[in-house]
């Protein structure tokens, strides 16, 4: 039986977005850096069944919306976890049987990368979850889960582990899905050194 597959990119409000990065890059920078790689993340969802971008903000909203996703406005920014809960409850109603929750701070994302990780998922059996690892800070940059309520959400330093520990509580197959193009974000100085050093 097919399941519809969802991908869900969590964009923060361009102007609060890339904080991190202030001793690097001046506002208008961040906000130009921020715009561009959610442009790229949208892009990428594509692969996905349905795309649907949970937006920090209005003006976030009005573009990804101009981008051809599905959008999903929040009443108030509240942290990457609680986006990804308000996108996981849009999916869930809507049906979806599958969802992929994808950073939008991913300057080498593409399509093929994310196709690439949902081909892999579609042959394990649920329940089902699966992280793709950030450099550095024991972060998670995707995860994936069939589904869509397997585990809680727990974005941020060290959420590797905290997943894996929650799945393996739940009796959730967990896997760890290793991915060059998702592997590096943006959050801090040093990773633009990385970034022009891949490019």
């Amino acid at each position: 039986m097919a399941v519809t597959t969802w991908v869900v990119v969590l964009v923060k409000d361009f102007d609060s977005a890339k904080q991190r990065l202030r001793p690097a890059m001046g506002i208008k920078s961040r906000r130009a850096l921020a715009r561009r790689n959610a442009q790229l993340a949208v892009r990428a969802a594509a692969a996905g069944d349905h795309v649907l971008v949970v937006a920090g903000g209005e003006e976030v909203s009005e573009i990804a919306a101009s981008w051809g996703a599905d959008v999903l406005l929040e009443p108030r920014e509240e942290g990457q976890n609680i986006a990804a809960e308000r996108g996981l409850k849009r999916a869930v109603e809507a049906g979806a049987g599958a969802v992929l929750l994808l950073s939008s701070d991913l300057p080498l994302v593409t399509e093929a990368a994310v196709r690439k990780l949902l081909d892999s998922a579609a042959r394990l059996k649920p329940p089902i979850a699966i992280a793709v690892p950030a450099i550095g800070r024991g972060g998670t940059n995707a995860l994936y889960l069939r589904p869509p309520g397997a585990i809680a959400m727990h974005f941020g330093d060290d959420s590797l582990a905290r997943f894996r520990a929650e799945a393996e509580a739940k009796g959730v197959r967990f896997a760890v899905h290793h991915s060059d193009p998702l592997a590096l974000d943006l959050d801090e100085p040093s990773d633009l050194a990385r970034l022009s050093r891949a490019v």
